[in-house]
């Protein structure tokens, strides 16, 4: 009998994420939310002393890890204007063209929370010069955070708390049409919305995995060192991650992609190769992929910290990647399909 994908949970535990701000760095309050969610399914995490959350599934033997991370890309403050806006700078890979007018919280380092909004500088299109309308958003030029509060300098702004280094989270807008996810940060708790699927459905149906599994929920992948210290003893890492759309690219956001190749190095071929098997033989909708020049995932960090592990990667098409991402429900099923084929194979 196939995996069975539960719809309403996974878009519930989604939404139960995005709901947390965790701009990469800031992981105190989501790692929280993972663990009462985990324990919710009957397991008992364990926490990274950098901040990471590992559940054992059980089985023996031959230990896979598969990792999804639950940081967001985001902004830092950088300096507080003079006019008391905010200049920012990007916490991973995070661009100026693709935030610009987006609503946001800035977490200060006592714990306050405050609202305001990306915009241009000048701010008005209406009294903007001609030449500067056809100038790229830059965060280090004209780009600042402006506040929901009345301040007019840098003093006025630095009373309310704020100040260099402070977090700032952007909205995710969450919505569901006609099968089609649109949100900020598909990437990547959408996938480990399907890891904590995965977990209620071997927990409900009491499946015995034939190899040991560890699901690892990373907080630092935005940044490159999310699953750079693995447990003991394993010999593969799987990440699940989104899979992005574009002109020459072979995913389709009802699909699953396999990856074979990102900007750092190939996926290892045999790894690799049992994914496509498990794909064929659960009649999975697959295509094959290869991301570059600028994507890689938690596998890769694995093997980049000298880990003598195999390493694979997979993951839903999603269309407008680090952007207002988009992806389909049957993209999100068909992951979650070929995981649970994967992970029973013998």
């Amino acid at each position: 009998m196939g995996a069975a994908f539960n719809e309403d949970y996974c878009l519930e535990a989604f939404q139960r994420l995005l709901a947390v701000d965790s701009t990469t760095g800031q992981y105190e309050e989501i790692q929280t939310l993972l663990c009462d969610m985990i324990r919710e399914l009957g397991y008992e995490p364990v926490t990274t002393h950098k901040g990471g959350v590992l559940v054992d599934l059980g089985g023996e033997g031959n230990p896979l890890a598969v990792t999804a991370h639950v940081d967001d890309i985001g902004l830092m403050v950088r300096h507080v204007n003079a006019d008391g806006t905010l200049n920012v700078c990007a916490v991973g890979g995070l661009y100026p063209f693709y935030c610009v007018t987006e609503n946001v919280r800035i977490h200060t380092r006592a714990g306050k929370v405050f609202t305001g909004a990306i915009c241009r500088t000048p701010n008005s299109i209406h009294v903007t010069e001609e030449e500067l309308r056809s100038v790229l958003p830059d965060f280090r030029s004209n780009v600042c955070v402006v506040l929901d509060q009345d301040v007019k300098s840098a003093e006025e702004t630095r009373a309310l708390g704020i100040d260099t280094g402070d977090i700032i989270a952007l909205e995710p807008r969450y919505r569901y049409e006609n099968g089609y996810i649109k949100s900020r940060f598909v990437d990547d708790k959408a996938c480990a919305a399907l890891l904590l699927l995965a977990m209620k459905e071997i927990k409900e149906k009491k499946i015995k995995l034939p190899r040991q599994v560890w699901f690892y929920f990373a907080m630092f992948e935005e940044i490159g060192h999310g699953t750079t210290w693995l447990p003991e003893d394993v010999k593969d890492v799987l990440a699940v991650d989104i899979a992005p759309t574009g002109p020459q690219q072979n995913s389709d956001e009802r699909k699953v992609s396999i990856f074979a190749k990102d900007s750092r190095f190939p996926y290892h071929w045999a790894m690799t190769n049992e994914l496509i098997d498990a794909a064929k033989e659960a009649g999975v909708d697959y295509v094959m992929d290869i991301f570059t020049p600028h994507y890689g995932t938690d596998a890769d960090g694995s093997v980049m910290a000298g880990y003598d592990i195999r390493h694979a990667a997979m993951g839903p098409g999603t269309a407008n990647s680090h952007g207002y991402e988009r992806t389909h429900v049957e993209g999100l099923r068909n992951t979650y399909e070929l995981l649970m084929a994967y992970l029973m194979r013998k």
